[in-house]
């Protein structure tokens, strides 16, 4: 009986040990399994809030989608400064430190930010009117330090031409632009250049940041027959306040983008944000594949459709010729 007892205790002995080994080899070899590949890291640095920028943040992410970076394959990293200079340095080392594989900037100071924190990971412009003019690259076509991208370089001559064509007796034009922003300054420049050869006066209004464009547009409504506002961001992220000056004066105000015509600018040589932020999605793309930035000429986006907001164009009286109103986007319908 003894004997039978201890066979029983010896039999389940073994089931244990043998168990135990069993486990611990299928354990083993569970944690042998190929962990899954990490993904890959995009930093975004957005210059701040407004629907023009918020367009090619979008548009960067749909860019990537297309090109095989899904949110499944790419961790993005977005920060945005809200146009605060000392953040834009900040945030910028801190996209760096984070390891990001490749660093965005959408708008001028944003790429500038990054281009000034790193000199090894692959800068990419989003949006930016005058790379070479930024500092940001000397040759468009070939880049030789760590910067390429988009440039969507506003159509300044076709701006011109639309002024002439819309308000013919428009004699006086005041620019409003941003005196931070090294972008606005070198479009105003063209501007200016480009409007006097067509017979018109040019009145150029500089303003350090929002708090002053209220003030600044009372001061010019009374002195121009229409405004013309360049590609900047502080005026843009404030574009409503400007147009509600405006049409209180019956003036029309000449944009450069799409957004800015649905915040209550009359007419612009438009151009899709949200498109430059694809090509600009599918220009991180390339590079996360293994292009050398080098090897990526900066993209020039350099024309644009007319747009135009027909509630402002009847509030002000405004008649659209025919050749004009058949090639043109409407951006706002006039009963809206």
């Amino acid at each position: 009986m003894k004997n039978k007892t201890l066979m029983g205790t010896l039999a389940l002995l073994a089931v244990v040990i043998f168990g135990a080994i069993f486990y611990n080899l299928g354990q083993g070899n569970s944690s042998a399994k190929p962990e899954a590949k990490a993904k890959v890291k995009v930093g975004i640095l957005q210059f701040v809030t407004h629907d023009a920028l918020d367009a090619i943040n979008a548009g960067i992410i749909k860019g990537l989608e297309e090109s095989g970076y899904g949110k499944d394959k790419v961790a993005i990293d977005y920060v945005n400064a809200e146009a605060d200079q000392s953040k834009i340095q900040t945030m910028s080392k801190k996209l760096v430190a984070n390891g990001n594989d490749v660093v965005v900037g959408i708008a001028t100071p944003a790429a500038q930010g990054l281009a000034n924190a790193t000199k090894d990971i692959p800068v990419v412009m989003g949006a930016i009117s005058d790379p070479v003019g930024a500092k940001l690259v000397s040759d468009l076509k070939h880049p030789s330090g760590n910067i390429t991208g988009v440039s969507n370089q506003v159509p300044v001559a076709q701006a011109v031409e639309l002024i002439k064509a819309l308000t013919p007796n428009a004699q006086t034009i005041g620019v409003l632009y941003s005196s931070n922003e090294d972008n606005s300054q070198s479009q105003v420049k063209k501007f200016e250049q480009l409007a006097k050869e067509k017979g018109l006066s040019v009145i150029t209004y500089a303003v350090p940041s929002t708090n002053e464009i209220t003030s600044t547009m009372s001061v010019m409504t009374g002195k121009v027959d229409a405004v013309f506002v360049p590609q900047d961001n502080t005026i843009a992220s404030a574009m409503k306040t400007v147009a509600a000056s405006a049409n209180k004066a019956q003036l029309p105000v000449y944009v450069v983008d799409d957004s800015m015509v649905k915040n209550g600018g009359f007419a612009a040589v438009g151009q899709n944000q949200f498109d430059i932020g694809v090509e600009t999605g599918k220009m991180v793309a390339k590079i996360l594949k293994g292009q050398k930035v080098k090897d990526l000429p900066v993209t020039v986006i350099d024309t644009g459709t007319p747009t135009l907001n027909m509630k402002v164009a009847k509030e002000l009286g405004i008649t659209i010729p025919k050749d004009l109103m058949d090639k043109a986007e409407i951006s706002v319908k006039a009963e809206d």
